[in-house]
């Protein structure tokens, strides 16, 4: 049956029996005969087809949709199985918010790629909401999200904290501050992340903490657009330390702590529920909870 379904997915995906046949390495008349089988098995038609395309019908969502966590959690069995007879190697999916992901994770997968060879990372880096969402459609091994996270179908574990500052332009009125109190800020223009992003969440906490309401907002969805932009004069930002190492380093922005302590949160991991895991999967999440490969703060 997986091979059915394999074929059914892959046909809906690409869009016709043509392209299907050739990505299956088959004829176009077999792959027409495991859609009709498919077809006769679950006893209704899946595929609205013309000469130019196929298309799913409302039967055909539900079987695609149930296809792909089907296929998905067969390899997974498969790999499973293949991990008791192997060393920890092959393919790791990881899906990541943007600050872990574009200024840890390189750290973390150098040192695995260093000490466990035969892992084969790939990396999707999207907002916190986004790294949840791929976890339950099955498109990546694990997730590693910012902040407060909760979804009943998941299991979320925190492995790391985080501390967030407030970034402002360099050679400014507030270079001669090393902690400055939030409402003073009120009137700047504050430079934020979009609404489902981690670093968001963290700001819109701070503003409530104080009930403070900025007078002037500018979303951006990059942490290195909304850097860049402060360095430039358009405002300031709540960061994590992690994401303004070279900043700070470099001397091109200047660091302020609120009200006295940084920001903290967590960083955590998100898989699905199962008490089963890869031996990649394994390694990796033992790198997380010993933080090898990490930077360090400034």
């Amino acid at each position: 049956m997986d091979q059915t379904l394999e074929v059914f997915v892959t046909v809906v995906e690409k869009g016709n029996f043509t392209r299907a046949a050739e990505e299956l390495l088959m004829t176009q008349p077999a792959v027409s005969q495991y859609i009709q089988a498919l077809e006769r098995s679950v006893g209704t038609r899946l595929l609205e087809r013309t000469n130019k395309y196929v298309r799913l019908n409302k039967a055909g969502e539900i079987v695609y949709h149930h296809a792909k966590d089907i296929l998905g959690l067969y390899t997974r069995m498969n790999t499973l199985v293949d991990d008791l007879m192997h060393r920890a190697g092959g393919h790791l999916s990881i899906g990541s918010s943007y600050t872990f992901g574009e200024y840890m994770l390189p750290h973390v997968i150098s040192y695995m790629r260093e000490h466990y060879p035969q892992i084969r990372p790939s990396i999707t880096i999207g907002n916190t909401t986004e790294v949840g969402e791929m976890i339950l459609r099955h498109e990546a091994d694990i997730g590693i999200v910012e902040g407060v996270y909760q979804h009943e179908l998941l299991h979320i574990e925190a492995f790391a904290e985080d501390e967030m500052v407030v970034m402002v332009p360099r050679n400014g009125r507030y270079d001669h501050l090393q902690e400055i109190s939030v409402e003073e800020l009120a009137n700047e223009t504050w430079i934020v992340r979009e609404d489902g992003s981690g670093t968001r969440a963290a700001t819109e906490r701070l503003f409530s903490q104080y009930q403070m309401h900025p007078a002037h907002l500018v979303e951006f969805g990059s942490t290195q657009l909304i850097k860049e932009s402060v360095e430039a004069g358009l405002g300031v930002t709540l960061l994590s330390r992690w994401a303004v190492r070279k900043e700070m380093q470099l001397g091109t922005l200047h660091m302020l702590i609120p009200n006295g302590k940084p920001v903290a949160r967590q960083f955590s991991w998100i898989t699905q529920k199962t008490p089963y895991h890869t031996k990649v999967v394994e390694v990796f999440l033992e790198l997380l909870h010993q933080q090898r490969g990490f930077p360090t703060y400034v």
